[in-house]
């Protein structure tokens, strides 16, 4: 326990070095350039507080206090939703309407930032109205189907059942078009509520839509069987479609399916073995789905035996465990960071790579070359996300000390000295060269799953708490709109006081 409040205190300091530069420099920008020292919005017209929002319930989490009473003052203060220009739908709603709402709870029911909630929520509203009913503004997989987290708790909160229903109207249009194998294309039709031909990957564009039907089913107290079904199906075309292992066989992967047209204008599926970053959290997630959706008992042990769990949960936790072990393997490179893309060798595919690694390669970061975008790490959170699930499913600290081996790179290749964490360009070079740009899902994500591994579990318990895509934790609400209402004066669930024993502990 010494050990893990050691590295708390590490976490404080982290958090204070990227938050106290994006203060400094850019406070109230979207976006933070700490090589620069310099703030971007995300349009032309101005910002909505991307940084800000995003990172307030970590500053909570880890008892920032003034850090946090700074950033409240400017949401009261000075952000502004009055911009007239075109935002992402699903980073717009998983960034800023989630970080409002988890800020309410965390601070025990501050009316600023349901205020805000609401008002953000309002003029999210209008893309929705669509033939189909899906969402507009850059509609992709994603925004279709991960909204539902954010606008069901806002219409739990507000009283007001129209932000869920219009969320929820999604889930019954994509249910109505599901594919027979389980697995969807990453865009579909906002007119016609049809899948259109496109990749099926759990990356970019695909990721979030998988991984919220399992968090909607736990957001309703497992209580709704609709999220289930389609949990289950989904993971069940990924064993049988995506799930791969690498040619020596030690390592389990999740391939892509790209839509390929022959001469004769026939389409064809072409297995395309890649995997991004993105995907790690899906070792996680399958484990955290097997000892829930997944389990034959109320209370599931920890680590979870075998005769607690239906065989798709023995499936699952199996191919979670090593999706984990796997997403740690590609961080062996000469940072010990992992890249955005790899991509695994497959028999007679003649890649000669490099660096020696005989499972899979990285295109483009040989040293002392321009790097490809494949190379890059950006301080992405979905490793350590796994990694703080798996850790809270079975004890076991070989997860933690993983975790400590990814926070030890990020400081040594990540931080810049004057203020705040950057990208880094090749993740198989040293000494590094760093890009001008520290995501906003640095405070808001991967420093917040580093501190939460190291915690005590009855922070933000699993039994209690769902993490959006963007990690604001929401908690689990009762099992109908109705129960919404006559459960609203009973809402509250006393983060606070088990929360402050933990951290006043952990500073002593």
């Amino acid at each position: 326990m010494r050990a893990s409040r050691s590295f708390l205190k590490l976490s404080h300091l982290h958090i204070q070095h990227a938050w106290s530069a994006y203060e400094r420099d850019a406070m109230g920008d979207d976006e933070y350039h700490p090589l620069s020292h310099t703030g971007s919005n995300l349009t032309e017209a101005g910002g909505i507080g991307y940084t800000v929002v995003d990172s307030i319930d970590t500053l909570l989490i880890m008892g920032l206090h003034g850090e946090y009473q700074r950033a409240r003052k400017w949401v009261q203060d000075r952000l502004s939703f009055d911009r007239d220009a075109k935002f992402s739908t699903f980073e717009t709603t998983i960034r800023v309407l989630g970080g409002l709402l988890a800020a309410y709870h965390l601070s025990e029911e501050d009316p600023i930032f349901l205020s805000k909630a609401q008002e953000l929520g309002n003029r999210i509203l209008p893309v929705f109205d669509t033939p189909s009913g899906l969402p507009l503004s850059f509609v992709n997989l994603q925004q279709a189907a991960t909204l539902q987290l954010e606008f069901r708790y806002l219409s739990y909160l507000t009283g007001e059942d129209i932000y869920w229903e219009k969320a929820e109207e999604t889930i019954a249009v994509l249910k109505a078009a599901r594919l027979p194998h389980g697995l969807v294309p990453i865009f579909v039709d906002p007119e016609s509520g049809r899948y259109m031909t496109a990749s099926v990957r759990l990356g970019s564009r695909g990721d979030s839509y998988y991984e919220y039907l399992l968090k909607q089913y736990l957001q309703t107290d497992q209580t709704e069987g609709v999220y289930h079904e389609l949990y289950d199906h989904a993971m069940t075309g990924i064993h049988d479609h995506l799930v791969q292992k690498s040619i020596s066989g030690k390592l389990v992967y999740t391939a892509e399916l790209d839509p390929r047209g022959d001469r004769q204008g026939k389409l064809n599926w072409q297995l395309i073995p890649k995997q991004d970053h993105l995907v790690c959290f899906l070792g996680g997630s399958l484990m955290l789905g097997a000892t829930t959706a997944g389990a034959l008992v109320d209370r599931v042990s920890i680590p979870p035996l075998p005769s607690e769990l239906s065989e798709h949960a023995k499936r699952d936790w199996l191919t979670g465990v090593e999706l984990v072990k796997t997403c740690m393997a590609t961080h062996d490179t000469r940072t010990g960071l992992s890249a955005e893309i790899v991509h695994f060798r497959t028999p007679g595919d003649n890649v000669v790579d490099w660096s020696g690694r005989t499972d899979w390669y990285i295109k483009g970061s040989e040293p002392g070359r321009i790097p490809s975008l494949d190379a890059r790490y950006i301080l992405r959170p979905e490793t350590v996300e796994s990694l703080f699930l798996a850790f809270r499913l079975t004890g076991d600290t070989q997860y933690r000390d993983q975790g400590w081996a990814i926070f030890q790179a990020i400081e040594k290749h990540c931080r810049v000295p004057t203020g705040g964490f950057a990208s880094v360009k090749n993740v198989d070079q040293v000494p590094v060269e760093q890009e001008d740009k520290m995501e906003t899902f640095l405070m808001s994500e991967t420093l917040k799953y580093l501190y939460l591994l190291f915690s005590d579990a009855s922070v933000l318990p699993l039994n209690k708490y769902v993490f959006n895509t963007e990690v604001p934790p929401f908690f689990f609400l009762p099992t109908s709109v109705e129960g919404w209402h006559a459960d609203k004066r009973d809402r509250h669930i006393p983060f606070r006081s088990s929360y402050l024993r933990f951290i006043q502990g952990s500073r002593e």
